[in-house]
């Protein structure tokens, strides 16, 4: 399929005859790096003195999917490369409604380098194995910290800027940082008001749709050698914006469904796998204990230190002889043989009862243990309680997303669920709670005690492994 800007504008939309000639000029002065995803991206020179500092090449050290790669081998892509990736889609999208609304919106110059800045600078505050830092970890050491990596990329961004002397402009260094934490409509505060449209690109809290997901959902299911059959270049080459939103022609519903519809199948299939979990939890057991000794929560407040962190976390804590990483080393250990927390069950909570539900704890299964041979423990259990939506919790995304009829509408609106499909799911989010053995003597009575919780909470339970123990006592019995 080709792209957007080797096609002919509709007749009915402005055209900006410069902005071939100015896509031309940066080239001339950029950098060109080959992504295996999108084909050659081109730096310009502002973006390439962030590109050049050692916070933002930390990124290289950050694998995109966290522990994925213990179970998809071809998930070893960095937050480096996602970033460019950002960077080159955000920068595809703003020229794009340049050329062929340039005039009417007063896109200039300098909205083309504050969003591709966005894009490429929004995950510098990640920490060490994606969202579980943030998700997991922290919230156990700093008693439910509302730490987030966005607001440390805000951090980050200005640390890079005074070490290194960059000289940018302070509104564009401003907008570029609002873009990244905050978009027009979605709740958060947001100090520049004009040209909202321009907030929906990279980070689109108004309806989810922007450049960020275009790059993951495409380089995640390749990575892990998955098909993809969403298609974000149709998104690219049919938006257009309509009363300051950037909106979709309305033949494309499908399009933004399928987007929703792979984000929730990666996350089901690749995120949230059951052996990638056990292997997060694992790590977040050992990352806990080392934490005394390493401070590692000491690094969150201040840029300078923050950097510092990355995924080789593990293999300092696994390399070290201090007895005081003994416990953390021996669980790395057992990662590194393959001696896993057991899996024991799952169970998708009623649809009916996703409004008042609250997180399960080990806490809940071992008051839900029968008495026998085991007296189970809070530490010989590890309990996830997964969620999976298509980013609006239990509604339908596309209510949010706002439409056009063709090129020469004025007009938005939005698409009713019986107008896109009668297939559509009854309900729009999952939630899955999962129970893990830490001991592999223990999976059966761990199996046993949350089977018994599912039949005092809802009545029902289900079965979906059987473990080899829990076999041989099925068969003694005939």
């Amino acid at each position: 399929m080709g792209t957007w800007y080797n096609r002919e504008p509709p007749p009915s939309i402005s055209y900006i005859s410069s902005s071939s000639s100015m896509e031309e000029e940066e080239r001339l002065f950029s950098k060109s790096v080959h992504d295996n995803v999108h084909g050659n991206i081109y730096l310009d020179p502002l973006s390439l003195k962030f590109v050049d500092t050692e916070q933002f090449q930390r990124l290289r050290d950050l694998k995109q999917l966290g522990v994925a790669f213990m179970v998809y081998p071809g998930a070893v892509h960095s937050r480096f490369e996602h970033s460019l990736g950002v960077y080159w889609l955000a920068g595809e999208a703003i020229q794009r409604l340049a050329k062929y609304q340039g005039a009417e919106l007063g896109i200039d110059r300098f909205d083309i380098q504050t969003v591709k800045l966005a894009g490429l600078l929004h995950d510098v505050g990640h920490g060490p194995y994606s969202h579980m830092f943030e998700k997991e970890f922290l919230p156990r050491v700093l008693n439910g910290s509302k730490w987030s990596h966005e607001e440390m990329s805000l951090k980050m961004i200005d640390h890079i800027v005074d070490m290194h002397h960059i000289e940018i402009d302070p509104e564009s260094l401003k907008k570029a940082k609002e873009m990244i934490v905050a978009s027009c409509g979605n709740g958060l505060p947001v100090r520049s008001k004009e040209k909202c449209f321009l907030y929906d690109i990279v980070a689109n809290g108004r309806n989810g749709i922007d450049v960020d997901k275009f790059d993951y959902i495409v380089r995640d299911s390749r990575a892990c050698g998955l098909g993809c059959n969403f298609q974000f270049e149709r998104l690219l080459e049919t938006m257009k914006v309509v009363d300051d939103e950037i909106c979709y022609r309305a033949k494309e519903y499908l399009t933004i469904h399928k987007l929703f519809a792979s984000r929730a199948d990666l996350h089901r299939t690749v995120y949230t796998h059951a052996k990638v979990k056990a292997i997060e939890l694992m790590i977040v057991d050992a990352l806990e204990k080392a934490n005394d000794y390493l401070q590692i929560e000491s690094f969150i407040t201040d840029p300078a230190e923050y950097w510092k962190l990355d995924d080789t976390i593990i293999k300092t804590i696994e390399v070290s002889p201090n007895q005081e990483l003994k416990e953390a080393r021996d669980i790395i250990l057992r990662i590194r043989r393959r001696d896993l927390y057991q899996f024991c069950n799952e169970f998708s909570v009623p649809k009916e009862r996703l409004e008042y539900f609250k997180d399960i704890t080990c806490k809940d299964i071992i008051c839900s243990q029968k008495s026998g041979s085991v007296t189970l423990k809070e530490e010989d259990i590890a309990v996830t309680n997964v969620k999976i939506d298509l980013t609006r919790e239990r509604n339908n995304p596309i209510e949010r997303i706002k439409f056009f009829k063709d090129y020469d509408s004025t007009e938005k609106f939005s698409i009713q669920d019986d107008r896109i499909s009668h297939l559509l799911p009854g309900s729009y989010q999952d939630m899955i709670v999962r129970v893990y053995s830490k001991k592999p003597e223990l999976v059966v009575a761990v199996s046993e005690a949350f089977e018994n919780f599912q039949l005092k909470t809802y009545g029902v339970k289900t079965q979906v492994h059987e473990t080899p123990e829990k076999k041989r006592r099925r068969r003694s019995n005939y």
